[in-house]
């Protein structure tokens, strides 16, 4: 096809390439004439000349294209054989059972399902009226597993998610329940758990359930069939980021020991383990006391129970509390309850129940450890001997240096003891000065109070300026976080 268009198109070009020449002679034949004529003459012959050379190379082209070209006769090939395969199927599927065993049933049709190991509650509960939604799962979604998600909780639920909490997860066609622990992923990629769901962040969720495949999204609601629920009853949406069997979550704990015998900057230390199978497994770790000295722990000690031998960078005192800052392993509740609504009379169905609706339906409160209470620090005020210096060493000091301390006299002096009489000027004297010295105390002490009062009422000022922009840098943080959720949302699909 291309070579005979190039073919025809050269071939009118090679035309158009003799026809300039002899419009060039023509030309210089023309030019010969008047100047008045050829100006005349230009505009009206040259523009029929060229529209007449363009129609030409058009019919050639348009002739060359749809009666001579091979490209034409190849879309109508394949058209006929299209139109041949879609006759052969038509014949080929007019009966019913080759389209059946081939398509499938069509939309609208009606079809007999046969189930097996169905529970006799389906049958003896089955309400014609209650649709029912009929799907299959893959062989791999049968096995049970840790599902390992990225979550996030749902902007109009009011509250937050505890950990732990049973939580109904629609994931694919199955619908259960099960205990979620949330974590948050470290800069080391450590899953450190947490204890409730950020406001306005993703955390990650592991919990027992059935594999599904990455990408696969849920979502989590408190319960599953509860008509008594005021608010938003989704609590939460997701995403499956991948099946790992080794998943280790994990919390932060803190150890503490004293020292009951200590050497150099070696110490035996009690009270932060119970066995000697405890202190083998933290052998190693990296121990501080509250005045910051920093240690190792060594090996552990026959006797008592749980005390062990730890080395430091410097001598540490009796009293001082020595602590241990590790993480350990979360264990993740294997709980899975499938929801079986459709198996009860009422279609309704009651899981297991959070501590908080236990604590309300029996009217108990929340306990309260004493210990976990903040309480007012009350320091002694240490009292520090007065210094001692030996006699022998005095006598080697030089003067400055040596203490100038008079001791105590048994009896007073003529100084201290006599009575000093004044006279009625003096006494006069005296009176007027206490007076002026009182008024000026007074005078102190009034303008010591009109300054508290003034600060009072700054501080006051202050707080209230302070809560206002507390307000608003939390809502600048809320809209923050939002834009960057959809953003990582936006990336991930």
């Amino acid at each position: 096809t291309q070579s005979t268009e190039s073919s025809g198109i050269n071939a009118e070009y090679g035309e158009a390439e003799q026809d300039p020449e002899g419009d060039m002679e023509e030309e210089e034949e023309e030019e010969e004439g008047t100047p008045a004529e050829n100006e005349e003459g230009e505009m009206g012959e040259g523009k029929t000349k060229y529209q007449k050379k363009k129609e030409r190379l058009k019919k050639l082209f348009d002739t060359d294209y749809d009666e001579n070209g091979d490209e034409s006769k190849y879309f109508a090939d394949l058209q006929e054989e299209a139109d041949a395969q879609t006759r052969t199927n038509k014949e080929f599927f007019a009966e019913e059972a080759h389209r059946e065993r081939y398509e499938g049933y069509r939309s609208g049709q009606y079809v007999r399902v046969t189930i097996s190991d169905m529970p006799c509650e389906m049958i003896d509960h089955l309400d014609p009226h209650y649709p029912l939604v009929v799907g299959g799962v893959a062989s791999v979604e049968h096995q049970m597993g840790m599902l390992q998600t990225r979550t996030k909780r749902h902007r109009w639920y009011p509250k937050v998610l505890k950990n732990q909490d049973p939580v109904v997860v629609s994931l694919g066609w199955r619908r259960f329940q099960t205990r979620p622990v949330y974590s948050i992923q470290d800069h080391n990629l450590r899953q450190r758990m947490l204890k409730y769901t950020p406001e306005h962040m993703h955390c990650h969720a592991t919990f027992y359930g059935p594999l599904a495949p990455p990408n696969t999204t849920f979502i989590a609601t408190q319960g599953a069939t509860d008509k008594k629920t005021s608010s938003f009853r989704i609590v939460a949406t997701g995403v499956v980021l991948g099946l790992n069997k080794t998943i280790e979550v994990v919390k932060k704990l803190k150890l503490t020991g004293t020292p009951y015998k200590i050497f150099k900057n070696t110490a035996f230390l009690k009270g932060m383990f119970s066995s000697i199978l405890e202190v083998s497994k933290f052998e190693g770790a990296m121990l501080k006391t509250v005045s910051g000295i920093r240690g190792q722990v060594k090996r552990a000690l026959s006797a008592p129970p749980g005390a062990f031998r730890a080395s430091f960078e410097d001598k540490i005192q009796i009293s001082d509390i020595v602590f241990l800052r590790c993480w350990v392993n979360v264990e993740i509740p294997k709980f899975y309850a499938p929801v079986i609504n459709l198996l009860t009379a009422d279609k309704t169905w009651s899981g297991m129940r959070t501590v908080g609706e236990l604590r309300r339906e029996r009217g108990e409160t929340i306990p309260v450890n004493q210990d976990s209470l903040y309480k007012e620090i009350e320091r002694k005020e240490k009292i520090f001997k007065p210094l001692k210096v030996s006699k022998s060493l005095q006598k080697d000091l030089p003067f400055k240096t040596k203490p100038k301390v008079e001791n105590k006299r048994k009896k007073q002096l003529y100084v201290t003891k006599r009575a000093v009489m004044s006279e009625p000027g003096e006494r006069r004297l005296t009176s007027l000065m206490q007076q002026l010295l009182t008024a000026q105390k007074e005078s102190d002490a009034k303008k010591l109070q009109k300054k508290k009062k003034e600060k009072e009422k700054y501080l006051a000022e202050q707080a209230k300026i302070a809560a206002k922009r507390g307000e608003k840098a939390k809502e600048r943080r809320k809209v923050f976080y939002q834009k960057n959720a959809k953003k990582d949302q936006a990336g991930q699909d």
